[in-house]
């Protein structure tokens, strides 16, 4: 006679209560919003004190189906969204109605040999091989949208393989582009778990040319390295014209207000071969950043 096999649960699944939630009969009662469950109650979940679970529901919702795909680590991108790749660079320039838009147009189009090569580093991170444990590394993930994250996710699909984009709600809505996985494309309401998002896989960083949510992200993980919130990693820095033009990284040493070896957490680079071969050096006693570093402390 075999042993007993006990059910894993008593209690039934939440969708099968909900299910039954549905079904109730009506009664002044029940077509009341106190009679909803929590959880099926949109307009209680969007009660100004109940931000605290909405915080928490934006940060696990990525977080599981993350898990669910098995992507243990990721090549984040930020740039501008607003690069233009080349061939729509002379188009830009057409479209200049004055000598201001004219010659922002041109130094747009100065930059818009980037979106190739975060398309080539990103074609290059994505041949990164599976684990034995099926788990997958380097996984391309940008903001989604267009210019450089699109060009990043570009890259990925090049080489068969998904990629993610975290796109944030804004007042002119900035759609996926269309190279992000669809399943692996996430949406935020809140800007500090989007960035949370980004790098609790990530174990490379390119950064390029950009304007406010460029410096937003890139200072951020400077600073979070910088006091040790998380473990160093390669920051790839394209664009040093375009860097040293607008922040004056060698001031800041020079005038104490960081250390002159914080310089060092940036890699200056323009090719993406070289970029890759860089992060390759990196980690190359275990090419796995998941198995030498571990997940980043919280």
């Amino acid at each position: 006679m075999s042993d007993a096999v006990p059910p894993k649960r008593i209690f039934p699944t939440s969708r099968v209560d909900a299910q039954a939630a549905s079904h109730v009969p009506s009664s002044p009662q029940t077509e009341s919003r106190a009679y909803k469950l929590a959880f099926q109650d949109l307009d209680f979940l969007l009660r100004e004190d109940l931000r605290p679970v909405r915080f928490q529901l934006e940060l696990l919702k990525p977080e599981l189906m993350l898990n669910e795909a098995n992507i243990a680590s990721t090549f984040v991108f930020y740039g501008s969204a607003r690069i233009p790749e080349p061939a729509a660079a002379d188009a830009l320039i057409e479209a200049a109605t004055d000598e201001t838009q004219k010659r922002v147009a041109e130094r747009l189009k100065a930059k818009a040999h980037y979106y190739e090569v975060a398309r080539e580093l990103a074609r290059l991170a994505s041949r990164c091989a599976v684990d034995e444990d099926g788990s997958r590394h380097f996984v391309v993930c940008s903001g989604g949208g267009p210019s450089i994250m699109e060009a990043a996710n570009r890259g990925a699909v090049e080489e068969g393989r998904e990629t993610i984009g975290l796109n944030i709600v804004l007042p002119h809505e900035q759609l996926p582009n269309t190279f992000v996985t669809p399943d692996l494309s996430f949406q935020f309401h809140y800007f500090a778990l989007r960035k949370m998002h980004f790098l609790l896989r990530a174990r490379a960083v390119a950064v390029f040319p950009g304007g406010f949510g460029t410096f937003d992200e890139m200072f951020e993980l400077l600073t979070l390295i910088q006091t040790g919130k998380v473990r160093p990693l390669p920051i790839l820095l394209f664009g040093r014209e375009f860097w040293n033009r607008v922040v004056d990284f060698e001031a800041l040493a020079d005038e104490g207000v960081i250390s002159r070896q914080d310089l060092d957490l940036l890699h200056w680079t323009e090719s993406a071969e070289e970029a890759w071969a860089f992060v390759q050096k990196y980690y190359e006693e275990d090419p796995c950043p998941e198995r030498q570093q571990g997940a980043p402390s919280e």
